[in-house]
């Protein structure tokens, strides 16, 4: 397989458009924190840019009455017929019909999850893995209500929901263990000097004595007191590519 075919996502559509944008790195709720300190969690914002989102058509509104039926969910759009979502399955499901059918190279699956740090109150996105590389099915991604008679919001042009691929059965891959890390002394050395560093800084914060010195930013510049990541390895931003249109293009 050519190396530019296996890197290949595709979204074959289903006679309507769908509009997918790579996650963008800014959240509202993080715009208003103080200073826009909510940035400075660098495993934050990464995880924010990571995958496709699939954005919402048309705005409506859902409500759930708290039953087990399939009615027990009603579904108004502000546009008469349009909508994506409705009541499936019931158990205070709500499901989007994604109308594209995706297709990864092989061994690679699709995770389908909540957008990435959007907060929503009294509904949860429940998360689906795909395989992809072989389904001729489309799939639908689901959210379950956590609060009946409460009147549920989704604008026009807000992400629904959050792909990205995933390599199938990798996490089985790993022996995940214990170690004291007494044992470890590069490690404990490293982690006890960090520590220090931290406990220094919250006091000079709670004293007001920082000087200027608004947060570390060891983490962020893949850096602290010698201890570095692999040469280039270290993220502090992404760059996904936004969907094409036509083969190759």
């Amino acid at each position: 397989m050519p190396d530019n075919e296996a890197k290949r996502l595709k979204c074959f559509t289903l006679g309507h458009p769908i509009d997918i944008r790579p996650a963008p790195s800014e959240r509202d709720w993080m715009d208003k924190t103080t200073n826009r300190f909510a940035y400075r969690c660098l495993p934050l914002t990464i995880a924010n840019q990571h995958g496709w989102e699939i954005i919402n058509p048309v705005g409506f509104s859902a409500v759930w009455d708290g039953g087990a039926e399939r009615n027990s969910i009603i579904v108004t759009p502000d546009e008469f017929g349009q909508t994506i979502a409705a009541s499936h399955f019931g158990a205070g499901v709500l499901t989007f019909q994604i109308n594209g059918l995706f297709r990864t190279p092989p061994g690679i699956d699709l995770m389908v999850t909540g957008p990435v740090n959007y907060p929503k109150d009294g509904i949860y996105p429940l998360i689906g893995i795909v395989e992809t590389d072989w389904a001729p099915m489309t799939f639908t991604y689901n959210m379950r209500f956590t609060r009946p008679r409460t009147i549920i919001r989704f604008e026009a042009g807000e992400p629904i929901c959050t792909i990205m691929p995933i390599q199938r059965g990798y996490i089985e891959s790993f022996q995940p263990e214990f170690l004291p890390i007494g044992e470890h002394p590069e490690e404990a050395a490293a982690n006890e000097q960090w520590r220090k560093s931290r406990a220094s800084f919250i006091n000079r914060d709670t004293a007001g004595e920082k000087k200027g010195e608004d947060w570390q930013k060891h983490y962020t510049q893949g850096s602290f007191q010698g201890t570095t990541p692999e040469k280039g390895t270290h993220k502090t931003s992404l760059k996904l590519k936004p969907f094409s249109t036509g083969e190759g293009k």
